[in-house]
């Protein structure tokens, strides 16, 4: 059998005649010109060169599937990946409890089934918090990690093809918690969601518990203004203030490293207004900050890396020692190209928030509208609504040298841009350069940017 590992953890255990059946049953919907070569049967027995060879097919053969806008979010794809994770873990389809999380510490107990997929839940639990319907879209379930000053470290945001309790559970860990907050980046937004009683409370809470985690920059004479307008309930005012505060609405990660300016500086990165802000602290211990716009973020991968074993061949390396990466290249002036390194256990995370704050992007320039980027419940069943169609996924670029050619195709203003290869490997370990996320979002991008 295989592992696959989603998102740097153990998803699942399948055997090449269940990828052959998924391969086949997408093949029917889609057609096979639609749908990536699958690595071929063999007669013979595989040598152990060759078992390596269609692991790494395989794998090549799931990460395109899954980056194609289509086939990724099609319920085929999405629903195989979910029962063989049910199977994997052994967990009968039965009603269990499900305690969620909201930001203000509050628990909400939802009553679900193991084999209910992550929309699922956050329907439960919108509907035990009477938030009204248009609004669920507008928050998500997130997998967190409780620190020990009662502080939550964030995993990655639930995605469609998971059981969140399943994947909860199978941690086998209590500091694991399934957290609600909102889920988008334009504060504008704020406005939909206080409309209504329960969205104005639930955005209440994240905001006094972004402010009390020191999120969200305050100072003397601002924290007594949202003091007394917290005396006073102005639950309204209290928000609208909190608008004007530096990084509101920002998602903070855990201190880590990165590369930039130079290899080994420490960094508190955190994600919000279209960009992942830096509080860079130098080897001289002198702090500087500065802000990477995700519209100049050419493209992104995530790397993970495990230092190879030194015990005997057998013995798997311990979790903690498998490296994560986020790595984007940036377009720091007209003419350059950068890539900057930031080796975080939250790179998942990290890329997970880029790739939505593009959506969103996409969604805007498009003229669509966030009620309209999630799923409706037709006749008691989920549909998709046409215009999260419209956003794509970036494509996956085969290989480094084909990041040369969507460049060519960019707006003439950037054909100044020198384009180097992609192919040199920062270190040893590291994995092939296969895995690149372009974004749509850097070709929009304009002088005045510049």
């Amino acid at each position: 059998a295989y592992n696959i590992h989603v998102n740097g953890v153990l998803h699942c255990r399948v055997r090449y005649s269940q990828l052959l059946g998924l391969h086949e049953q997408l093949r029917k919907e889609y057609g096979a010109n639609v749908v990536p070569a699958f690595p071929p049967k063999k007669i013979f027995t595989l040598t152990p060169a060759e078992v390596e060879q269609r692991r790494e097919q395989l794998e090549k053969y799931m990460q395109a599937v899954r980056q194609d806008p289509t086939l990724g979010g099609s319920e085929t794809f999405n629903s195989f990946l979910r029962k063989a994770q049910q199977e994997t873990q052994q967990i009968p389809t039965e009603e269990v409890v499900l305690e969620v999380l909201l930001s203000n510490g509050q628990m909400v107990k939802v009553t679900i089934l193991t084999s209910d997929q992550t929309e699922d839940v956050l329907e439960a639990v919108a509907s035990k918090l009477d938030l009204p319907d248009d609004l669920v879209g507008y928050f998500s379930l997130f997998l967190v990690r409780e620190t020990k000053d009662g502080a939550f470290s964030f995993v990655r945001k639930l995605q469609e093809f998971e059981l969140p309790y399943v994947s909860v559970t199978s941690l086998h860990n209590p500091e694991f918690r399934i957290i609600l907050r909102k889920s988008y980046w334009d504060s504008a937004y704020d406005d939909d969601v206080m409309e209504h009683r329960v969205g104005l409370n639930l955005l209440y809470a994240q905001t006094v518990s972004d402010i009390e985690h020191g999120w969200i920059l305050v100072n003397k004479e601002q924290h007594r203004q949202l003091k007394s307008l917290q005396e006073k309930v102005s639950k309204k005012e209290f928000i609208r203030l909190a608008q004007t505060l530096k990084y509101y609405g920002y998602l903070k990660f855990d201190p880590c490293v990165t590369d930039f300016p130079e290899k080994g500086c420490h960094v508190v990165v955190s994600a919000g207004n279209n960009e992942l802000n830096f509080q860079v602290r130098l080897p001289n211990e002198q702090i500087k900050e500065g802000s990477f716009k995700v519209t100049r973020m050419r493209c992104w991968r995530v790397t993970s890396s495990v230092p190879m074993s030194n015990g005997p061949s057998g013995s798997s390396p311990g979790k903690s020692e498998v490296k994560l990466e986020l790595a984007f290249e940036y377009l720091m002036s007209k003419d350059r190209l950068q890539w900057v390194t930031i080796t975080s256990p939250q790179a998942i995370m990290l890329s997970i928030c880029l790739q939505s704050m593009v959506d969103e992007l996409m969604v805007k320039k498009s003229g669509g509208s966030i009620r309209k980027m999630f799923r409706r419940r037709v006749n008691g069943a989920l549909r998709r609504s046409d215009s999260q169609q419209a956003v794509k996924s970036p494509p996956l670029l085969d290989s480094p040298d084909a990041s040369r050619e969507p460049m060519a195709k960019l707006s003439s203003k950037l054909t100044s841009v020198s384009l180097r290869g992609i192919s040199h490997s920062s270190s040893a370990n590291d994995v092939g350069a296969n895995d690149f996320h372009g974004n749509y979002a850097f070709e929009g991008i304009g002088d005045e940017d510049l």
